[in-house]
C-alpha cells in the first residue's frame, strides 16, 4: 500500500519513522511519501519536504514567512492529488495537518491521525475538525483518549511512541565515565539543559536556564541540541560561558544527568521516563496581562507538563510565564540538585508515572491497526 504521513519538527519525525519501520514489517510492498525529517528519510521513501523548511512559529515569524506557508499548502495538495495514497498519516502538527486533514476528506483520501494535537489544552474547538475530517485517530496518552471518547470520535488507544524511542536509544547500557570521555566533558555532575526545538524557545528560555551557570559552579551545564539548530544558533547565548552543547544525544544526557531544566513539550516525558529528576520551564512572549488572559480563556488544563498531566499531580515543578526568572529558578534547582527527600518524592512521582504509561510496542500496534483497517476497506470496482 502507499502512505503518505506528514510530520512538522522533531518529535514527529522521531515518531513517524518508528512507525515507518513498524509499517515495513507487516506491510512488506509499503511505500511511503512524505514530510518530515532525517529519521523519516533512512526509513526510506520520497521526501517532498524537510521540517526545517516548513516549521514558522509566532505570529511575526508567520507573517513574514506567509507566502512560504501558501506554497506549501499548495504544494501539499497537488502532491497528495497525484500520489493517490491508500492513506493519508498525520503528526501532531495541527496549525498544516487539520487543513491537509480536510482536504483529503474532501477528495476521498482515507485520513488517519497518530499522535494528537494538543487540542485538549488549547483549542478544545479543533475537535469537531477532527470528528468531519480524521477516519480514526490513534491516541497515545490515557487522558487524551478520554477526551475524545466524550466527542464520540473514532480512537484507537496504542501507547506512547516515546517508551519505543527511549527503549531503542543508542547508548543504553553506557556508563557515565565512557559518556563524559566520548563527549570530552569534565568529571562534575550534569545539569542537562533541555530548551527546546523553535528558535522562540531559544529567545525565551534559554537565558534564563543559562543564569544558573553562574550559581552552581560545582556542575556543568550541557545543552541537548536540538536537530533543528547548529551550533552557530547557540554560540550567541553560551558565549563566554562553561556550557557546552551536544548534538543527537538527547537521551544519552538525560540518562547520565544528575538534574534538568526542561522546556514544556514531549521532552518533559522522555526527561521523566528516563529518571531524570527536572523542572519545567515554559515562557512565551506577553507579560502579566497576556499570562492572565491565556490561564483564564485559553488554557484548558491545570498543568503544562505531559509528566503532570498523566500522574494528575504536581509530580515535577512547573515555573512558567512570569514566574520563570532567576530567582525561582535558582531556589527550585538547588532544591533539586542538593536535597535528597526532594529528590526522592520526584522519583515515587515517576514510579507512578511507569506503572501508567505500560510497556514498549506503540509503533508496532499503531501500524498493525492502521494495516488492518485498511484492509477492512471495500476497494471499488
Amino acid at each position: 500500500m502507499n502512505y503518505y504521513i506528514i510530520a512538522g519538527e522533531p518529535s514527529g519525525d522521531l515518531h513517524a519513522s518508528n512507525l515507518m519501520k513498524a509499517i515495513k514489517e507487516e506491510d512488506t510492498n509499503c511505500n511511503f511519501r512524505f514530510w518530515g525529517g532525517d529519521l523519516m528519510s533512512e526509513v526510506g521513501g520520497d521526501m517532498v519536504r524537510h521540517y526545517k523548511d516548513t516549521a514558522y512559529m509566532g505570529i511575526k515569524e508567520v507573517i513574514v514567512n506567509l507566502g512560504k506557508i501558501k506554497a506549501n499548502f499548495k504544494l501539499c495538495k497537488s502532491d497528495l492529488l497525484k500520489y493517490k495514497p491508500d492513506v493519508l498519516i498525520l503528526v501532531d502538527y495541527p496549525g498544516f495537518n487539520l487543513r491537509m486533514a480536510e482536504f483529503a476528506h474532501k477528495n476521498g483520501i482515507k485520513v488517519y491521525y497518530y499522535i494528537s494535537p494538543k487540542i485538549w489544552a488549547w483549542n478544545t474547538g479543533r475537535v469537531k475538525k477532527i470528528k468531519a475530517y480524521v477516519d480514526k485517530m490513534y491516541t497515545i496518552l490515557p487522558f487524551e483518549t478520554d477526551f475524545y471518547k466524550a466527542y464520540n470520535v473514532p480512537i484507537e488507544y496504542v501507547g506512547n511512541p516515546v517508551l519505543d524511542a527511549i527503549d531503542n536509544r543508542k547508548n543504553k547500557n553506557e556508563s557515565l565515565e565512557t559518556f563524559l570521555k566520548r563527549n570530552n566533558l569534565d568529571s562534575r555532575p550534569i545539569v542537562a539543559l533541555l530548551a527546546g526545538s523553535r528558535q522562540q524557545e531559544l529567545n525565551n528560555v534559554l537565558p534564563i536556564m543559562l543564569l544558573m551557570v553562574k550559581h552552581f559552579p560545582q556542575f556543568q551545564f550541557i545543552i541537548a541540541g536540538a536537530p533543528s539548530f547548529t551550533i552557530n544558533d547557540y554560540e550567541p547565548f553560551i558565549k563566554d560561558l562553561d556550557v557546552k552543547v551536544v548534538f543527537n544525544q538527547t537521551y544519552e544526557l538525560a540518562q547520565q544527568a544528575h538534574g534538568a531544566l526542561v522546556t514544556s513539550g514531549t521532552a518533559t516525558l522522555e526527561t521523566a521516563l528516563l529518571d531524570c529528576p527536572q523542572i519545567v520551564c515554559y515562557k512565551m512572549w506577553g507579560g502579566k496581562t497576556i499570562t492572565k488572559l491565556v490561564k483564564r480563556f485559553i488554557l484548558k488544563v491545570k498543568y503544562i507538563s505531559l509528566v503532570n498531566l498523566i500522574v494528575n499531580k504536581e509530580a515535577v515543578k512547573e515555573i512558567i510565564q512570569d514566574d520563570l526568572n532567576e530567582n525561582n529558578v535558582k531556589a527550585e534547582l538547588g532544591k533539586l540538585l542538593n536535597d535528597q527527600d526532594y529528590r526522592i518524592n520526584i522519583f515515587n512521582h515517576y514510579n507512578d508515572l511507569h506503572k501508567i504509561m505500560g510497556k514498549p510496542g506503540t509503533s508496532s500496534r499503531a501500524a498493525k491497526l492502521m494495516i488492518s483497517a485498511l484492509k477492512a476497506i471495500p476497494t471499488e470496482n
